[in-house]
């Protein structure tokens, strides 16, 4: 079983704990680090190989400018947006292709983060805008 790696880069503080709880507690999903700065955050992916990074938005459903920088650097990634409030989640990845998940349930983000990895390494695109 491959090991999903995991970068967190969520505020507010509680809801980057929710999240790493949440992900640790997956026996093929491991939190490699955690980067605050959106800087920061493109050093970091590129120096560190992670799977999927995670990040919050300014606003809830409006696409952080930082991830069209990070997939066009890093086509494999995956990035799951989750709203400060923790009421709303998108997945991207290269492409321009987009995923709104219908609940931002903890089992509604782990599924579409391991549905996208499968596909990737089967080859397929799982699904678009």
């Amino acid at each position: 079983m491959q090991t999903i790696k995991v970068l967190l880069a969520s505020r507010p503080k509680i809801l980057s704990e929710v999240l790493r709880t949440m992900v640790e507690r997956q026996p093929d999903m491991e939190v490699e680090g955690e980067v605050l700065d959106p800087i920061d955050l493109l050093f970091v992916v590129r120096a560190m190989p992670v799977d999927v990074v995670i990040v919050t938005p300014l606003e809830a459903n409006q696409e952080p400018k930082i991830c069209s920088h990070l997939l066009a650097d890093h086509p494999h990634l995956k990035i799951v947006t989750v709203s400060a409030k923790g009421n709303a989640a998108c997945l991207y990845q290269s492409g321009g292709d987009k995923k709104r998940l219908d609940e931002a349930s903890w089992q509604s983000i782990l599924g579409a983060i391991r549905e996208s990895i499968n596909q990737n390494h089967k080859g397929k695109k799982s699904w678009s805008k």
